[in-house]
């Protein structure tokens, strides 16, 4: 009887644990026209809220990578600890990202970015309406797209361009570099030649958005103008200048983040992750 007793506790333990993850990890593709071919998606998401509408949505480049990313334990942890708010995270597989990830319509000196705007019309005219009918949520609560380098830059281009339909951008050391001519060239010049400076200091656009950006100070050792600062640091700092002067934004909504011992990778990126989720859907 003791035994039968013990047996029983156990599986009910088990199943108990089993059942406090709440946390849900789904696949999925859609076809895109302009791109194209079948993209595949990972999708995590919280419980689903009484009001639907109470969910937030979080577009993730590269989402093949959302394991090194540890994207699901971190939501989960931050769930459950309360700090986070009810949250769709949809990883989007690169499929092709040194032509997918840019500034659209301006590849750089060695033609990558060449379906920057197929990628972004993808996202806004495709990937959006397709994930509001799968997930039955006529308006989210609130949109936010973020990336890693290169989906970084991308992940700001498309905030910047379609500020009517996304709230906020997350960067993590972003291709902010990305640019129309070598830098061993002997015109080169970060004002002139950096893609994404040139064209939000030539935009019009005033974009209601909310900003974080993220960089590690030992991501490598690159300096172009020879400041002793990182390019990666002096890249991001330049487009947050930027920004700040065309004042498109109160000072507020504009978060940096650097870390001195931050690498250009997952390891790194993985540790400032609950920081970043829990600005752009915090309690």
């Amino acid at each position: 009887m003791i035994k039968t007793y013990n047996i029983l506790l156990l599986f009910y333990v088990i199943l108990l644990a089993a059942c406090s993850s709440k946390i849900k990890e789904n696949k999925d593709e859609v076809y895109s026209r302009h791109l194209q071919k079948h993209i595949s998606l990972t999708i995590i998401s919280t419980p689903v809220p009484k009001d639907k509408g109470d969910f937030n949505l979080l577009l993730l480049n590269d989402g093949q990578d959302m394991g090194q990313l540890r994207v699901k334990n971190i939501v989960d942890s931050l769930y459950n600890k309360k700090l986070i708010l009810p949250l769709v995270v949809v990883g989007i597989n690169a499929f092709d990202r040194m032509q997918e990830y840019g500034v659209a319509g301006y590849p750089d000196y060695q033609k990558n970015g060449a379906s920057t705007e197929k990628y972004s019309n993808f996202i806004i005219n495709e990937l959006l309406p397709f994930i509001k009918k799968k997930s039955a949520v006529r308006k989210f609560n609130s949109i936010t797209i973020a990336g890693t380098s290169l989906g970084g830059l991308s992940a700001f281009d498309i905030a910047w361009d379609n500020a009517d339909k996304i709230d906020k951008v997350g960067v993590l050391s972003g291709s902010f570099w990305f640019r129309d001519k070598d830098a061993a060239d002997s015109d080169y010049s970060d004002d002139k030649n950096r893609i994404i400076i040139n064209k939000i200091r030539s935009s019009r656009k005033r974009p209601h958005l909310k900003y974080w950006f993220y960089a590690g100070a030992n991501e490598e050792t690159a300096d172009r103008d020879k400041d002793g600062i990182i390019d990666v640091i002096d890249d991001t700092k330049d487009l947050i200048d930027l920004i700040k002067k065309k004042n498109v934004c109160p000072p507020q909504d504009i978060v940096y983040t650097e870390v001195k011992e931050g690498k250009h990778d997952y390891e790194s990126w993985s540790k400032i992750f609950p920081q970043f989720l829990i600005w752009a859907v915090g309690k």
